[in-house]
């Protein structure tokens, strides 16, 4: 028997109520292994991304290519949710609870701090791991070139872009979360979470965590000259690790907070889980 989906009013008292209060009282050993769980599995949708669409652009066009990496970049997301896993950006919705009085903004904080070095662990992990793998050299090179080519860009956005980005991408990310969490079955999160991260992907947004596997791939296939010269980039000076973290991660990361816990928890709450509570009182 086909279960209903869940209204929006239903969905932000789970997600407030029960899901939220789970989060933010896990224990420290859990969140980490879950949270390097989901940061391997953003690295997941990345590393596939790059490897799908890193020549099609030259046979399909370029919004044809984009569309099929937002596409297999969604499989990240999805094990996320369905396989189980903490990621940094979901976790954004935890404001919801927060906002509604049921936790904390120090419990909060300390959820999104352990989720967010967990998640780059994992990230790195996969890095390593898909390096030593020298996958990066299929198609002569072509693969390495393109990775260290969008590595290049991201670390080269202003401020203000990566900020932008970062506000849009997780608009999309936490709306995928907020939908997967209205249906009940598996096909129905599965269908949930693909077309916002394909969005997502699609328009260029900025994702902090998958920029956690993106910027850290380059800056190691930077020293290796075929890749290089295969990419035929004049100038990588900005390609390092400072500038993976503060010009890149810095405007990112709370661009994702403000379209997450912002854009998403905050004006949802606003909507659902206020408006209840005072029509209570």
């Amino acid at each position: 028997m086909e279960l209903e989906s869940r209204t929006p009013a239903e969905v932000a008292n789970l997600l407030s109520n029960d899901v939220s209060l789970k989060k933010v009282n896990t224990s420290f050993g859990r969140l980490v292994i879950l949270g390097v769980l989901a940061g391997a599995y953003i690295g997941f949708g990345a590393e596939l991304s790059t490897i799908v669409s890193h020549d099609l652009a030259r046979f399909l066009g370029v919004g044809f290519a984009r569309l099929v990496q937002g596409a297999v970049f969604s499989v990240g997301l999805m094990l996320v949710v369905i396989a189980g896993a903490e990621l940094f950006t979901g976790n954004n919705l935890v404001m919801l609870s927060v906002l509604d009085g049921k936790t904390s903004v120090k419990k909060l904080l300390y959820n999104w701090v352990v989720v967010y070095i967990a998640n780059l662990i994992g990230s790195l992990v996969l890095v390593v791991l898909m390096y030593w793998t020298e996958l990066w050299n299929m198609n002569n090179n072509l693969v390495g070139a393109y990775a260290l080519s969008v590595a290049n860009s991201k670390v080269n956005l202003s401020f203000l872009s990566a900020f932008a980005r970062g506000i849009l991408c997780n608009w999309l990310v936490c709306l995928a979360v907020w939908m997967a969490f209205a249906s009940r079955e598996v096909v129905g999160k599965i269908f949930a979470i693909f077309f916002p991260i394909m969005a997502f992907v699609a328009s260029g947004f900025e994702h902090s965590v998958a920029n956690m596997y993106f910027i850290p791939m380059g800056i190691l296939l930077k020293d290796v000259p075929a890749v290089v010269s295969m990419a035929g980039i004049a100038d990588l000076s900005k390609l390092s690790w400072y500038s993976f973290f503060v010009r890149n991660l810095i405007p990112v990361t709370l661009g994702n907070i403000v379209g997450g816990a912002g854009f998403v928890a905050g004006l949802y709450w606003l909507v659902y889980v206020n408006k209840g509570r005072r029509s209570k009182a």
